[in-house]
């Protein structure tokens, strides 16, 4: 028996009945199995180490004009990794499988936060940014091979959002625990940024949960952890539940729709709308990887790839290159 095997061995016998186990997980292609490393210990690391990932320690999580402090896509990734990992530990569920999700469930996301999303929403007719992490580690990594993930990561990477649960209860922690959290790290970064003072939320979000974002997150996930011991599903318990979706509100209201960044989101706007008609009109000005996919996948659909894949600042650049003049200084 090698360490793999010890591993798996181990899972029958220290996690839940309702954990997924990582011996019976599948892949579309069939791989050689790692001595070492479980099929989901595998996934993780396939994500980690992956070109999106990296990508996303420059894209915006909120705020696009960001200093050292604020949250990028990658450090929110981390956050609800670590928080999933904590959930999924106290119901003894597959903490591997839990952080393989985690870290891939934003890789498809689009520069400029939701900003960026609604716009290759509007430009392509359908948009979603899960679905689009799904397309990435199935299809457009590795240079269009994909990374080969286990239908139990894919599922909980498309599934974090949008209408479908996910079938593990590893995807449903990863669902909530991205809830909690953006919510309350972007209520952090707003105080920071002086947009919100303490005391804004309604007042049922700081007795139910706490007066700071260290206390929010604790009470959440403490509720998580007790209200779904033993059971087969996860949640929250209904006063916890309705406070964090006053919480939600609240932030769409008078953060993610706030007019404060409205100007910042217009031009994030207007730099993916020109970029996406650029290389829509001038298709072969693309890298040669996209290119040689038009047959299989459309040009609209490769310059969505392609401007979605961009960072916010490779975004900037690119449009400064392209569409600016090279106009230097002039001197007298």
């Amino acid at each position: 028996m090698n360490v793999r095997e010890r591993s798996e061995e181990q899972e029958y016998h220290i996690l839940s009945p309702w954990a997924a186990k990582s011996r019976e997980a599948q892949r579309k292609y069939p791989m050689e199995e790692c001595p070492f490393r479980t099929k989901f210990q595998r996934d993780r690391d396939r994500i980690l180490h992956s070109k999106s990932f990296r990508r996303l320690k420059h894209k915006t999580q909120v705020y696009i004009v960001s200093g050292d402090h604020y949250r990028t896509r990658m450090t929110h990734s981390l956050e609800v990794s670590q928080i999933s990992r904590t959930i999924a530990r106290g119901l003894q569920l597959n903490e591997d499988l839990t952080e393989a999700i985690a870290l891939g469930h934003d890789v498809g996301h689009t520069p400029f936060g939701h900003a960026g999303e609604a716009v290759m929403d509007e430009l392509t007719g359908h948009f979603r940014h899960n679905e689009q992490s799904l397309r990435v580690v199935e299809f457009l990594e590795r240079g269009g091979q994909g990374l080969n993930l286990t239908y139990e990561v894919k599922d909980g990477i498309v599934n974090h959002t949008g209408p479908n649960m996910p079938k593990t209860l590893e995807g449903c922690i990863v669902r909530t625990a991205d809830r909690i959290a953006y919510l309350c790290h972007d209520y952090d970064d707003s105080l920071r940024s002086g947009l919100l003072h303490p005391g804004d939320l309604p007042q049922v979000i700081y007795a139910c949960l706490g007066e700071d974002t260290s206390h929010m997150i604790t009470s959440m996930v403490s509720d998580m952890i007790m209200n779904s011991m033993d059971k087969d599903t996860i949640g929250l318990s209904e006063p916890v539940q309705t406070a964090m979706d006053a919480f939600r509100s609240f932030m769409f209201e008078h953060i993610y729709h706030s007019e404060a960044l409205a100007r910042e989101r217009r031009q994030a706007a207007f730099v993916l709308r020109e970029l996406y008609r650029w290389f829509m009109a001038d298709f072969h000005q693309l890298p040669p990887e996209f290119i040689q996919r038009e047959e299989r996948w459309g040009r609209q659909k490769i310059v969505a790839d392609y401007v979605s894949g961009l960072t916010d600042s490779y975004a900037v650049q690119l449009f400064h290159e392209i569409f600016m003049p090279p106009v230097g200084l002039m001197v007298h």
